[in-house]
């Protein structure tokens, strides 16, 4: 059993580590309130919910108050994101469920030009980092998710597996005291079985001892009818 979620831990580890290598992000359109805005996406190979709160909840610890949140849309204004520009920019943002995963997107507006990988490669490479740098982050707390639950697991097998060698020594004990009780047994029939030859020969010396007692019987009356005798001739 240990062996097993071991090997599947490490196989776990593979996967997760395959799907990190596996974020690549591509340059897309979108179109966010109907207008088409070209911009960054990363898929990341998890649960939807789980990657858009993970997203939101990056963007609202480092840009607080200047992060809007309108029916999923997530807009910054005048940000600097040190990772891609040193001056401010603007950010308009969206988290959608894609075929293989969940795709975070997002539109850059750098001030003097969009985001662009032809336009600004510098900035587009920056940027692209910065998406992968959180995939990657997502992939590793998934990855401790999932090695807590292989330790709890492991704990739970390590107890069922101290549970049944418990349960082999309550069973070798209970053999020893069937054995026992077998050996106590075998005695009592021993000591049973020589009261029975014991009481049996009691019968026989009984039944002996009834003859005589009979043949006694009949002495006294042949005796006792011989006085009777001498006594009538008396008369």
């Amino acid at each position: 059993m240990k062996r097993s979620l071991l090997l599947s831990f490490l196989l776990l580890a593979l996967t997760v580590t395959g799907y990190a290598q596996r974020s690549p992000v591509d340059e897309t359109e979108m179109a966010v309130k109907g207008i088409p805005r070209k911009g960054q996406r990363v898929t990341v190979q998890l649960d939807n919910k789980r990657v858009e709160d993970a997203w939101a909840k990056q963007l609202n610890e480092k840009f607080g108050s200047k992060l809007k949140n309108d029916k999923g849309i997530y807009t910054l204004d005048g940000v600097v994101i040190e990772e891609i520009s040193k001056t401010p920019i603007r950010v308009i943002s969206k988290v959608d469920a894609a075929p293989t995963g969940t795709a975070v997107w997002w539109s850059v507006d750098l001030g003097n030009a969009y985001l662009s990988k032809e336009s600004t490669p510098a900035q587009w490479k920056a940027s692209e980092d910065y998406l992968k740098t959180f995939a990657r982050m997502l992939y590793r707390q998934d990855l401790a998710v999932q090695v807590q639950e292989a330790e709890k697991a492991l704990l739970a097998s390590q107890n069922n597996h101290s549970a049944v060698i418990s349960k082999q020594d309550n069973i070798k004990k209970d053999i020893e005291k069937n054995k026992a009780k077998k050996i106590e047994i075998q005695q009592q029939l021993a000591q049973n079985a020589a009261e029975l030859l014991n009481l049996n020969n009691q019968v026989d010396i009984n039944l002996k001892e009834q003859e005589a007692a009979r043949a006694d019987i009949v002495n006294m009356r042949v005796a006792l009818e011989a006085v009777k005798d001498r006594m009538n001739k008396l008369e």
